[in-house]
C-alpha cells in the first residue's frame, strides 16, 4: 500500500482575489504555519505582510482566485472503474439494470486494485479543488462473501489511497444486510451479488466503525462515519441501534419511486419518516438523493437539523430525478459525485440552481437576491456544507482554520469581464484549478501531483478494463 506523508510548511500566499467563505478580499495575502491559517491580509495590510515575509517562503499566485477546499460529500470510488462502459441502452434500461452493472465492478476488484481505483478518483477529485471526501464505502470482504484475514483491508486500502492523494476522507463504514423490503415488512435476503457487502449485525456494524476509530485516531485527516445504506438495504429492526454513534451518519434515502412504494406499503410512511422513527434524524444525519421526497420531508429535516447530500451528475445519469426546490429552505444541502459520471463540484451546485430554476420559472433561486450571493451559495454548498455533512474542517479560511484551500486561474476568455467570484462559482471548471493545499502542504502544484504518473500506471496495471454484462 502507498502513502505519502509530507511535513507542512510556512508560507505566504499571494492572490489579486481570496474568498474566505463569507467575504472576498482583494489583494490578499494568507500566511500559513502548522498546517493552519496564522494571518489573512488584504490591501494596504496585504501588502505589509507579503513585504515581510521571506521570498523563499512567497507563494505568488497571479490572475488567481484563492477560496477554501472543496468537498466531495458523498463518494463511491471503486465506480469510476466502469465510467463510459454502461453509457448504452439495454433492455429494461434503467436504475435497476444499472446497479446489475454495478455489481459486476464490484465484484471483480481485488484488495490491490480497489486501491488503485481509488487513488485515481481521489486524485481526479483533488485535481478539482476539492480537499475532503466523504466515501461511502460499502465493499467490505473477498469476492466469495469471506472476510478478510484483516477484516478492515478494503477500508485500509481505501483510506490508503486517500493520503497517497492527501485528501482528508470521512470513511463512511456502509451497512447492508437485505436486498429489499418484503411485503410484511421483513427484510428480503440479499443476492448472492451482495455478498461483499454485508454487515452480520448491528453490533458487528457498530463495532467495525469503532475499531476503524480506533486504527485511524492517530490520524487527522482521517474520520470514520456509519452509512446504513439505505432502508431497503437494512432492517427496520437494526436502525435504532444505530443512534449510539457518535459521529456522521449517511444513507440512501428515497432515491426511487420503487424503494418509496415498498417501504410505503410495508410500514405505511415514506423513508425518511421512517429513519426518524428510528431517532437517527438529527444534525449529524445526512439523506443521499431524497430525489423523492414526501411532503413533510422538509418540515422532518428543518426540525431534526439533519441534512441533505445531492449528487445531481449521477442523479441525472441514472434517471433519478430532481432534488425538489422545497429542500433548499429546510436544510443544508452538500455535494457529491456519487458514481463519478463526471467530476465537478461546482457543477454539481450549479445544477443544483439550474433543476430549480427549472422547478419553479424563478430566474435566480438561491441566494438573497443581493449581487454575489447566489455565486456565494453555491461555493458554500460545495463546501462548507460538505465538510460539515462528512464532520471535517474546513470550508473558511480564517486565522485559526486549517489551511486547506485551492486556486483558480482567471486568466481565461471565458472569465473576461466576469466579477471573480461569479467567475468561479459559476463559469470555472475543473482545468482552471492550478494548486491545492491541505493541512499546509501543496498537494497540487500548477496541475500536477507529485505521484500523478504512479497512480495513473498503477491503475492501468491493476484495473482490467471493464466489460458489462449483456
Amino acid at each position: 500500500m502507498h502513502t505519502t506523508m509530507q511535513a507542512a510548511t510556512t508560507r505566504t500566499i499571494r492572490a489579486p482575489w481570496l474568498w474566505d467563505g463569507a467575504t472576498l478580499h482583494t489583494d490578499a495575502c494568507l500566511r500559513i504555519e502548522a498546517g493552519r491559517v496564522v494571518e489573512l491580509q488584504a490591501g494596504d495590510a496585504g501588502r505589509v505582510l507579503w513585504g515581510r515575509t521571506r521570498p523563499r517562503d512567497r507563494v505568488a499566485l497571479d490572475r488567481h482566485v484563492v477560496a477554501p477546499g472543496l468537498c466531495d460529500a458523498h463518494s463511491h470510488a471503486f465506480q469510476r472503474v466502469f465510467r463510459g462502459h454502461v453509457q448504452h441502452r439495454a433492455a429494461g434500461d434503467s436504475f435497476w439494470a444499472w446497479r446489475q452493472a454495478m455489481y459486476g465492478a464490484a465484484g471483480s476488484l481485488s484488495p490491490e486494485a480497489i486501491e488503485a481505483v481509488s487513488a485515481l478518483a481521489f486524485l481526479e477529485l483533488l485535481a478539482a479543488g476539492i480537499t475532503a471526501v466523504g466515501e461511502f464505502h460499502y465493499i467490505h470482504h473477498a469476492p466469495d462473501g469471506a472476510p478478510y484475514d484483516d477484516p478492515h483491508l478494503l477500508a485500509e486500502r481505501v483510506i490508503a489511497a486517500a493520503r497517497r492523494v492527501g485528501l482528508r476522507i470521512t470513511l463512511l463504514r456502509v451497512v447492508y444486510a437485505a436486498s429489499g423490503i418484503a411485503a410484511d415488512g421483513s427484510a428480503t435476503p440479499p443476492l448472492p451479488e451482495q455478498r461483499r457487502f454485508l454487515s452480520k449485525s448491528p453490533d458487528a456494524a457498530l463495532r467495525a466503525c469503532a475499531e476503524l476509530e480506533a486504527r485511524f485516531a492517530a490520524d487527522p485527516l482521517v474520520v470514520v462515519g456509519l452509512a446504513p445504506h439505505s432502508v431497503r438495504a437494512v432492517p427496520r429492526s437494526w436502525l435504532a441501534e444505530f443512534t449510539a454513534f457518535a459521529g456522521p451518519i449517511h444513507a440512501h434515502v428515497a432515491e426511487q419511486p420503487a424503494e418509496v412504494a415498498a417501504c410505503r406499503a410495508a410500514f405505511g410512511c415514506e423513508p425518511l419518516a421512517l429513519l426518524q422513527q428510528a431517532g437517527l434524524l438529527s444534525p449529524r444525519f445526512s439523506a443521499v438523493h431524497l430525489t423523492h421526497p414526501e411532503a413533510g420531508d422538509a418540515t422532518r429535516l428543518r426540525d431534526t437539523g439533519a441534512r441533505v447530500v445531492a449528487c445531481p451528475s449521477t442523479e441525472l445519469d441514472l434517471g433519478d430525478g430532481f432534488l425538489p426546490p422545497a429542500i433548499h429552505a429546510a436544510t443544508r444541502v452538500a455535494v457529491g459525485s456519487d458514481s463519478y459520471a463526471q467530476i465537478e463540484p461546482l457543477g454539481e451546485a450549479r445544477a443544483l440552481e439550474g433543476h430549480a430554476r427549472a422547478a419553479t420559472g424563478q430566474r435566480v433561486f438561491l441566494g438573497d437576491g443581493t449581487p454575489g450571493s447566489l455565486a456565494a451559495t453555491l461555493l458554500t454548498m460545495a463546501g462548507r456544507h460538505g465538510h460539515e455533512a462528512v464532520g471535517q474542517p474546513g470550508g473558511t479560511l480564517r486565522p485559526g482554520d486549517v489551511a486547506d484551500f485551492f486556486a483558480v486561474d482567471l486568466d481565461r476568455p471565458a472569465a473576461d469581464g466576469v466579477p471573480p467570484l461569479e467567475a468561479l462559482a459559476l463559469s470555472s471548471r475543473p482545468e482552471w484549478v492550478t494548486d491545492v493545499w491541505i493541512a499546509g502542504v501543496r498537494r497540487l502544484r500548477n496541475g500536477r501531483h507529485a505521484d500523478e504518473d504512479h497512480i495513473r500506471a498503477d491503475f492501468a496495471r491493476l484495473c482490467r478494463p471493464f466489460r458489462p454484462a449483456g
